[in-house]
C-alpha cells in the first residue's frame, strides 16, 4: 500500500508541475493574441485600398499582362503552406497542412506539377519525415511575423512566377493556404489562389461601393509592374498575420483545455491516493485487533 500511495503522490506532483506550464502557456498567448487582432485590424485598410487599385486597374484596361491573364496551359503550381514554428497549439498545424495535401491532390488530378514553398517548422518537419520535396522554408517568429519575411517570400514567389515553365521552376500560377482568423472560437484553413490575379477584399464593399476611375501615366503595363508586386506582398503579409492570430487563439484554447484535464487528473489522483491510505489504515487496524485478540485467547 505504501508504494501505491508514493506513485499517486508522484503523479499528482508532476501533474501539478505540468499544470502550472499549462497555465503559463495560456496567459502567455491570452496576453498576445490582443496585439496580433489588432495588427490583422491595422493590416487591412492598406490591403483593401491597394486592392481596390489593383481591381480598377484590371477591370478598367485590356491590357495582357501576364499577372491578370490566366494562361492557355497551367503546368506547374507554387503553393505556399503556412504553419506555427512551435507545437501545443491543438490541431492547428494539422488542419492547414491538411488543406494543403488536398490541394496539392487536387493539382495533381488536374495534372499540374506542385512546387512547395513552406512557413513555419511545423510544415518543414512533416515534409522532411516523409521525405517529400520542398523548394525553400522559412522559420521564426510565426507567431508575430515580420513584413520582411514577407517581402522575401514573396518576390522568391514572383521570381518563379515570372520564370517560363521550360525555366528551371517556373511556375503558372501560385496558391497560398493558410488560416484565417474569424474569432477566438473560429479559425477556417483557406486557400487562395494568388496568380493569376484573383481580386478579393478583406472585407465586403457595400453595392454603392464603386470603384474609382483612373488615368494610368505613361503605361498601364508600368503600373500592373508597380503595384502587383505590392499587392502580393500586402495578401501575403495579411495572410501570415491572420495565421498568427490563428496560432495564438488555437494555443490558448489548448493550454485552456490541457490545464482543466490536468485539474481532473490531480482530482482523480487525489481520491485514488486517498482510498489506498483508508484501505492501509484499515488494514493496520485490523491487524492490531487480530494481534489482540490473540494475545487475548493466550
Amino acid at each position: 500500500m505504501g508504494a501505491q500511495i508514493r506513485v499517486y503522490r508522484q503523479k499528482i506532483s508532476s501533474t501539478t508541475s505540468m499544470r502550472k506550464i499549462f497555465k503559463a502557456m495560456e496567459l502567455i498567448a491570452t496576453s498576445r493574441i490582443g496585439k496580433a487582432r489588432a495588427r490583422v485590424a491595422a493590416s487591412l485598410p492598406y490591403a483593401n485600398a491597394i486592392t481596390r487599385a489593383v481591381s480598377a486597374v484590371a477591370s478598367q484596361s485590356e491590357v495582357d499582362h501576364p499577372l491578370v491573364t490566366e494562361p492557355a496551359q497551367i503546368r506547374r503550381a507554387a503553393v505556399l503552406v503556412i504553419t506555427s514554428d512551435r507545437g501545443l497549439a491543438g490541431s492547428y498545424s494539422a488542419s492547414v497542412l491538411k488543406q494543403a495535401e488536398g490541394l496539392n491532390e487536387l493539382l495533381h488530378a488536374e495534372g499540374k506539377e506542385v512546387k512547395t514553398f513552406l512557413v513555419g517548422r511545423k510544415a518543414q518537419a512533416y515534409f522532411d519525415f516523409r521525405n517529400r520535396p520542398y523548394h525553400r522554408v522559412w522559420t521564426g517568429n510565426t507567431d508575430a511575423p515580420e513584413f520582411a519575411t514577407a517581402k522575401e517570400v514573396s518576390e522568391a514567389l514572383l521570381a518563379d512566377f515570372a520564370a517560363a515553365y521550360e525555366e528551371e521552376g517556373g511556375v503558372d500560377e501560385i496558391h497560398v493556404v493558410y488560416t484565417r482568423f474569424k474569432s477566438m472560437v473560429t479559425q477556417e484553413p483557406t486557400v487562395v489562389r494568388l496568380l493569376p490575379l484573383e481580386v478579393v477584399e478583406e472585407t465586403a464593399a457595400s453595392e454603392s461601393d464603386l470603384l474609382p476611375l483612373y488615368e494610368f501615366e505613361p503605361e498601364t503595363e508600368q503600373v500592373l509592374d508597380a503595384l502587383l508586386p505590392r499587392y502580393i506582398e500586402s495578401r501575403i503579409f495579411a495572410a501570415m498575420l491572420q495565421a498568427a492570430a490563428s496560432e495564438l487563439a488555437a494555443r490558448q484554447r489548448a493550454m485552456k483545455s490541457a490545464g482543466d484535464n490536468a485539474t481532473e487528473l490531480i482530482k482523480k489522483y487525489t481520491r485514488l491516493r486517498n482510498t489506498a491510505r483508508q484501505a492501509e489504515i484499515t488494514q493496520e487496524l485490523s491487524e492490531i485487533v487480530a494481534g489482540a485478540d490473540a494475545l487475548s485467547a493466550s
